[in-house]
């Protein structure tokens, strides 16, 4: 039995990827707690592409906002007739406030006061307890706890969910002729990439030492085409690249079909993890035991955001200039662990 009333439930999560993927969970949990919900997401059209079509999800509302004032007042425009038991804020930006504002909802569930940000808690009715910082996934999952919905099991249910979908991810790995190992190489911040000529020598060497396809996933973002260029260029044995390939959906059924997958702090990582396909993770602009893999593939992360035997705390501190310090051996060291136990 939850809490509150929670018939038509609405969340107000909208822009990026990763965090996308950790909502996920928090939606089977009030499912399994009242099967019957109908549950509304307000999304951005990006990581809306992400979950149309998931089970759980009965209803997506875009919200544009490189449409400016118009993206709101669309938005606006689509609550304006609907009436909710239960909103869900778990976005702390003055954009998710303004949206929060046009929803019609008897309880509005946002973050204590230390975490509501940009007068977050001035939108929402009701607040979650305060709570010493965790990761992001249980972070998110504490308004389960709220609710009187059991967070256990976590589950995602992330994947290809239709004929079309396998059939697309068929076709791709049809040519391929060894495990593949798709590299997630740039994301939009500076600060959380590596160096492309690295890049270079572990598609070398994961080609000719270990057997394995490197495939570079992502989109097609001037950093990311630059960064496939110089790799490109550098590389003995050529990766396949599949940059912007089907989209968000395709990079979902490269990942899901891979044998390992190697990426930087990116959304693509936390598919990665939901997916559990065994991945290395490179970390060290962001703090990794807030945003790092969530409870798998430990061994399998690189993280150079705490100095050597430094018992660093949870935070949301970021450290610059800390991704140089991984070396394509850090990499190739954690490719052989994966061999190893894998």
């Amino acid at each position: 039995m939850l809490k509150v009333s929670a018939d038509r439930v609405c969340i107000v999560m909208m822009s990026a990827v990763g965090d996308t993927v950790h909502v996920l969970p928090v939606l089977h949990a009030l499912k399994r707690a009242n099967p019957a919900m109908h549950i509304t997401w307000i999304l951005q059209p990006g990581p809306a592409t992400l979950v149309r079509g998931h089970q759980l999800v009965d209803e997506i509302i875009l919200f544009d906002r490189t449409r400016g004032m118009r993206g709101f007042l669309d938005t606006r425009h689509q609550l304006c007739t609907r009436q909710f038991d239960l909103v869900i804020d778990l976005q702390v930006y003055f954009k998710a406030n303004i949206i929060t504002s046009f929803i019609n909802a008897t309880v509005k569930l946002g973050f204590d006061f230390a975490r509501a940000r940009d007068l977050n808690w001035l939108f929402t009715t009701h607040r979650i307890p305060p709570h010493p910082m965790q990761h992001v996934q249980d972070q998110y999952l504490e308004f389960c706890d709220w609710l009187g919905a059991p967070r256990d099991p976590v589950v995602w249910g992330l994947g290809p969910w239709n004929d079309d979908e396998r059939r697309w991810q068929k076709k791709f790995y049809s040519s391929i002729d060894r495990p593949a190992v798709p590299i997630v190489v740039a994301t939009s911040k500076r600060e959380k990439n590596w160096l492309p000529e690295r890049w270079a020598e572990v598609c070398d060497a994961l080609y000719a030492d270990f057997a394995l396809q490197p495939i570079l996933v992502g989109g097609r973002s001037p950093t990311e085409v630059e960064c496939e260029r110089i790799i490109m260029d550098r590389v003995k044995y050529k990766p396949i690249s599949a940059l912007g390939n089907g989209g968000l959906r395709g990079l979902v059924g490269i990942l899901e079909g891979a044998a390992l997958v190697i990426s930087l702090d990116t959304g693509p990582l936390h598919i990665t993890v939901a997916l559990d396909r065994p991945v290395v993770s490179l970390m060290g602009y962001s703090n990794p035991k807030r945003v790092g893999p969530y409870h798998k593939f430990g061994e399998l992360m690189i993280d150079a955001y705490g100095e050597p035997g430094e018992d660093y705390q949870i935070s949301m501190e970021n450290r610059p200039n800390r991704m140089p310090l991984i070396t394509v051996k850090d990499v190739l060291e954690k490719v052989d662990v994966w061999r190893t136990v894998y």
